[in-house]
């Protein structure tokens, strides 16, 4: 089995401070708009080198490897935090994603707001991987689910009846949109970044990038240009809190 992707839920012992920058010469601002770069949009670490050059920043793509790395997972952490709380109907689908020539199973989970919940990547999707996806959403969200919806995945229902047999459990493909629509931008991702090298690394991406991803992604289709430059200008502030750039001091 595939170790766990490292996801923590809304923990009250997990720290809500900004990351800390000690021993970083570079500015907090420059830190987080590369890793913004980076999980926002399709680009290599080379072009987000190139798109900080245009602005006058002489950065490596090595050192923006290495930003990724780091703060890339408390970034998705500090985001989780500031969400409000997930709703009681979870969505459930596993996608396979290849691994260095390898299939494994990227399974996720949304609430009905299309909040990603957790994603777990495993090498297979029979009953023990299910079972195990289930308990650890459990442990990740401290909470229990109304109901469950998933496709007609048979070891779904079998793990379901072991973990948390009370929940209503609806099994139907058509009902299931919601998480499979969710892995569309992670496929975007896999195409751009033709494919993930090893599997250390794809756990480490997908850990970020559900957490930062999702967050500049509302559902653009239901607002108005007004009502989405708006809520855009909400979620760069929560950023800018997240990351620490909304505790420096104004520029002069």
């Amino acid at each position: 089995m595939i170790s766990e992707l490292i996801v923590p839920g809304r923990s009250p012992l997990v720290s809500s401070s900004p990351p800390s920058y000690k021993g970083h010469r570079y500015p907090v601002g420059v830190i987080s708009h590369c890793v913004w770069l980076y999980f926002r949009f399709p680009l290599s670490f080379r072009e987000v080198e190139e798109l900080m050059l245009e602005r006058g920043v002489i950065v490596s793509h090595e050192t923006v490897r290495r930003w990724c790395a780091k703060f890339g997972q408390a970034y998705a952490n500090g985001l989780r935090r500031k969400l409000p709380r997930h709703g009681d109907k979870w969505h459930l689908d596993e996608v396979f994603i290849k691994i260095n020539g390898e299939l494994k199973y990227l399974w996720r989970a949304v609430d009905a707001d299309g909040n990603v919940l957790d994603i777990f990547l495993q090498d297979r999707r029979d009953k023990a991987a299910a079972r195990r996806f289930f308990r650890r959403l459990l442990k990740t969200t401290c909470s229990v689910p109304r109901v469950v919806v998933t496709d007609k995945l048979r070891s779904y229902g079998a793990a379901y009846r072991e973990v948390m047999p009370s929940v209503e459990h609806r099994s139907h493909k058509g009902l299931n949109n919601r998480a499979e629509n969710s892995h569309q931008p992670t496929r975007q991702r896999e195409r751009a970044m033709k494919g993930f090298r090893s599997v250390g690394g794809a756990q480490q991406f997908l850990a970020a990038f559900s957490g930062i991803s999702p967050h500049f992604r509302p559902r653009r289709h239901l607002m108005t240009a007004a009502h989405y430059r708006t809520e855009m200008t909400t979620r760069f502030a929560i950023w800018d809190q997240v990351t620490g750039v909304a505790g420096l001091p104004a520029a002069a």
